[in-house]
């Protein structure tokens, strides 16, 4: 990474750092160890002037421009004569002046399809509904060297689209984001934000919003997302499709990650993730042998071994920052055990019957009671807890193994809609446009003494994205095998490929 050298202005002052003839200079703040000692008049004059007009005007309104206009109709309708504000976010430092890579508030890029920093959507109350703006950092000034001088400018970290373009793109009217905080300061009536995002703004707005006003905004909007529009359902498709070639990916490279580590799994379904889509939608977990058992495995620095089960739960996040969330347990060597064989058809089983359960009218919980039975009438016909069934269940002594729920809703989050209220969520009913995952398991500890040895160290866990439809559900996650057999020939064909 180059080492920017730039001059940029005190972080209280705007990014100016060439006055121009009428206005006061501002003062230069210099990077400590930077190697120039300023910028002469006649560099930041000279640095002004002969840049070509990119301005871009042939631009087209981004595919679910329509989608979220009607996300903002239904926000102004649930909320009429109050002013409503929805930051994006800022950057957030990784290391002194380097930043994580940026990801938008799902609130705002849901309502806008926007994705930059420092972004803001306000919705003032009209007679009739509201008017949408959407604030912005309009391109960096070339007259005051912003450009080039900040370590935010265009020079350093690309071209931002104009405000024109802005407008174009998303179908709201557009304006500088730097105006917001005095304008919010000024405003009057009903307000309530989003908040979290952006200190800045919700200090503008200190005195005129409550805490539990502004919930039952957050609330709406996680819920308004339980139900996915014909655009969402697509990208969770594209994502998925994308995910089931990374899996393939992976299958491909076991020999190298016997060589090596989970990290060579991690490293290769990244790939996959980064060439056909924004991201990876969470941390993959690449958990082979008794990793498997640690649910939430992201250190991916264990070895792979012949004989032993992989457990990866990954997915590829689509470039609207929709992502997949997909789990398959694979045998390294390409064969399942006895052993591993007899708790993975269970499990298959167990998901089997979670799968017949997501129909639309079901209560949300049946796919997870479903999957749960079946497990617990395995681990009792095993001899690992003592029933009958019933019992178990009314205790819960199968979650010794199970651990964890069988599945929750999926979009613009891997876990979606977590703000959404219980009545609507847990103790809903499923409607179709519903997308959720089917993921039951078995974990059998390492140190669990009160099974068999044999079973310890194997953790097995099958997770596919379900999408609710008005005759019952379909598999989006199809094209990756599930039944033990077919996940055998599936992956014998492709380390023949």
């Amino acid at each position: 990474m180059t080492v920017a050298d730039e001059l940029t202005p005190a972080a209280s002052g705007p990014a100016v750092t060439a006055a121009g003839p009428e206005e006061p200079e501002e003062p230069i703040k210099q990077r400590k160890n930077g190697l120039y000692p300023g910028v002469s008049d006649e560099l930041a004059e000279n640095m002004k002037s002969g840049w070509a007009d990119t301005e871009l005007r042939d631009l087209e309104p981004i595919a679910q421009a329509a989608e979220t206009a009607a996300r903002r109709a239904a926000l102004s309708a649930r909320f009429p004569g109050e002013r409503l504000v929805i930051p994006a976010g800022h950057l957030k430092t990784r290391s002194n002046d380097t930043e994580y890579p940026f990801r938008a508030s799902v609130e705002y890029a849901y309502l806008t399809g926007n994705q930059t920093e420092d972004g803001v959507l306000v919705l003032e109350p009209t007679a009739d509904g509201h008017r949408a703006t959407i604030y912005l950092l309009p391109r960096s000034d070339r007259e005051n060297g912003e450009f080039w001088l900040s370590g935010q400018g265009e020079l350093w970290v690309g071209r931002r689209h104009s405000l024109t373009e802005a407008e174009k793109l998303y179908g709201l009217p557009a304006s500088d984001v730097r105006e917001l905080a005095d304008a919010l300061r000024e405003a009057t009536g009903p307000v309530r934000v989003v908040r979290g995002y952006d200190a800045g703004v919700e200090a503008a707005l200190t005195d005129k919003v409550t805490a539990e006003r502004d919930e039952e905004l957050r609330v709406f909007l996680s819920e308004a997302r339980l139900v996915k529009d014909e655009f969402e359902i697509g990208e969770l498709q594209k994502a998925v499709d994308s995910t089931v070639r990374g899996f393939e990916d992976v299958v491909k490279v076991l020999d190298r990650a016997e060589a090596t580590s989970e990290r060579y799994i991690e490293g290769t379904f990244y790939l996959r993730a980064r060439v056909e889509g924004n991201d990876i939608g969470y941390g993959t977990i690449a958990a082979a042998g008794p990793h498997a058992c640690t649910l939430h495995w992201v250190r991916n620095d264990g070895p792979v071994r012949s004989g032993e089960l992989l457990l990866l739960d990954a997915g590829v996040e689509t470039h609207t920052y929709y992502t997949a969330d997909v789990t398959r347990t694979l045998p390294i060597d390409g064969r399942f055990s006895a052993i591993q064989k007899k708790i993975y058809d269970a499990v298959f089983d167990a998901q089997e019957a979670g799968i017949a359960a997501v129909q639309p009218g079901a209560k949300y919980r049946d796919f997870h009671d479903a999957a749960q039975r079946v497990l617990t009438e395995r681990l009792v016909e095993w001899g690992l807890v003592e029933g009958p069934v019933e019992r178990v269940l009314e205790l819960g002594l199968q979650r010794r193994w199970t651990l964890h729920g069988t599945g929750h809703m999926l979009g613009m989050d891997v876990h979606d809609c977590a703000a959404a209220r219980t009545e609507s969520y847990v103790e809903g009913v499923l409607e179709p446009g519903m997308v959720l995952t089917v993921e039951p398991g078995l974990y059998f500890q390492a140190d669990d003494l009160t099974v068999p040895e044999e079973y310890r160290g194997i953790g097995v866990r099958i997770e596919d994205d379900i999408l609710v439809t008005a005759e019952g559900n379909r598999n989006l996650s199809a094209g990756l095998p599930r039944r033990s057999d077919e996940v055998e020939d599936w992956m014998a064909a492709l380390k023949g490929a």
